[in-house]
């Protein structure tokens, strides 16, 4: 018998697999289905969604024979399956679910694959199907690379940065130069665990930072919603979602940072950074190669994300312990007073508009309008994080958990527009703004 995890680039649901049984009056039915669920070598699970009369002869017969169908090659295989039993819940039909919910937008079906149950099934025997043509040769690609000694060395890389900021650089590097991820993207949570910001990409025109992936939609979302990893190794017949997500982009309008994102991404690869059960932030990879991540490399990413949360904690810890500095007061004089600098506050979810451009929203936004308020009446243009944490103004209980990255990604947000308000740090737990002007800040209530 073939062993499955030799062909589990079948189990992808490219090409739709087939299943055959019969009733019990001996009656064939064939049938297709979206996805046969690689479980270990000798179990699978069939997605339940549509066919009733398969189900019906499978509760009577116990038996059904699948061909899979390996979507690079062609090649085919027939699977003789044994019943098991059913279920609706648990850490494997989630993990189905996830997957079906994405490609369900990506085809325009909506809801209409939504999983009600997972069929466990045991494989008495795997075997090829001989092809009366010669089959498709896959696709050159780079010599493979021991993934688990590449996540391993990438790990090892991001344990020895002591600062948040260069974690995320060193991540996102390493992707590219260790495993030849051209395209990937750091999401992080906010406050209310609704959205996830970027705060850091590589191999797009534009950064994104500040931009936002909406918890439980799409790839990045839907992987977040689930606390596990989320890959999709071909999207040819779901373009409508890369299509969806330009469309919806366009509809928030002048309020809204575009997600960095492929214009027809092909594979994409979603893994939650968890540390303690909590999630940290989404690390994100896609490409416009079909098949251009593997279960090892999700395994891989799996473990970076992983350090990556876990670096992440240690970092904030480490950062409410930085001392607070004499407070640094600087008064603008006239000439650097012009030109005014126009600044709309909404208390209501934090956003910040300077000169009518959108800049940011949530905790980094309320961040930005105490800096300028501070700075508007008194001068001073340095800040520490423990002053940060202790002032009641911002009344955020659980803002220890969120400075370091807030912080990260609204400097980085600042300097991508290019002025005229920067944040710089010029030593350890400080923050600086950098204000090329007077801020005239407006309270809206809209």
């Amino acid at each position: 018998m073939i062993r499955l995890s030799d062909i589990r680039d079948s189990f992808e649901g490219v090409i739709p697999s087939v299943i055959a049984t019969t009733s019990a009056d001996g009656v064939p039915n064939i049938s297709y289905l979206s996805h046969v669920h690689y479980i270990d070598e000798r179990h699978v699970a069939l997605s339940n969604q549509f066919f009733s009369k398969t189900a019906a002869n499978v509760r009577h017969r116990g038996v059904a024979t699948v061909m899979v169908v390996d979507g690079r090659t062609g090649q085919q295989h027939i699977l003789d399956l044994h019943f098991l039993r059913s279920v609706g819940e648990g850490e494997l039909f989630e993990r189905v679910a996830s997957h079906l919910a994405v490609m369900s937008v990506s085809q325009g079906m909506g809801d209409v694959m939504k999983l009600r149950s997972l069929d466990i099934y045991e494989v008495e025997d795997c075997r090829p199907v001989v092809p009366v043509a010669s089959l498709a040769e896959p696709e050159e690609t780079e010599p493979p690379r021991d993934r688990l000694y590449a996540a391993g060395q990438l790990c090892a890389a991001i344990a020895q940065q002591g600062d948040a900021e260069a974690m995320f650089d060193c991540a996102l590097e390493g992707l590219q130069t260790r495993f030849g991820f051209a395209n990937a993207v750091v999401l992080v949570p906010d406050e209310e665990g609704k959205k996830l910001s970027t705060i850091a990409s590589r191999g797009y025109p534009a950064f994104g930072f500040g931009s936002e992936a909406t918890v439980g939609v799409g790839t990045i979302g839907t992987a977040a919603a689930m606390r596990r990893p989320l890959r999709i190794s071909d999207m040819r017949r779901g373009q409508r979602y890369a299509s969806a997500v330009r469309a919806e982009v366009m509809r928030h309008g002048p309020d809204h940072i575009p997600l960095p994102s492929l214009a027809q991404p092909r594979s994409q690869l979603a893994v939650p950074m968890l540390s303690r059960g909590r999630l940290l932030g989404v690390l994100f990879v896609e490409s416009e190669k079909s098949f251009a991540f593997s279960h090892r490399d999700e395994e891989a990413l799996s473990l970076v994300a992983s350090q990556l949360a876990t670096s992440l904690l240690l970092a904030e810890r480490d950062r409410s312990e930085a001392g607070t500095p004499p407070p640094a007061t600087h008064q603008p004089s006239p000439a650097q007073a012009a030109p005014r600098i126009r600044v709309r506050y909404f208390p209501l979810d934090g956003s910040v508009f300077v000169d009518d451009e959108y800049i940011i929203r949530g905790l980094p936004g309320q961040l930005l309008h105490h800096f300028l308020s501070v700075f508007s009446k008194t001068g001073r243009t340095d800040f520490s994080n423990r002053e940060i944490r202790r002032e009641r103004s911002l009344r955020l209980p659980d803002f220890k958990d969120n400075l370091e990255t807030r912080l990260i990604l609204l400097r980085r947000r600042l300097e991508e527009r290019g002025g005229p308000l920067l944040l710089s740090k010029p030593e350890r737990g400080q923050i600086r703004l950098e204000c090329d002007g007077l801020p005239e800040i407006e309270i809206a209530t809209g």
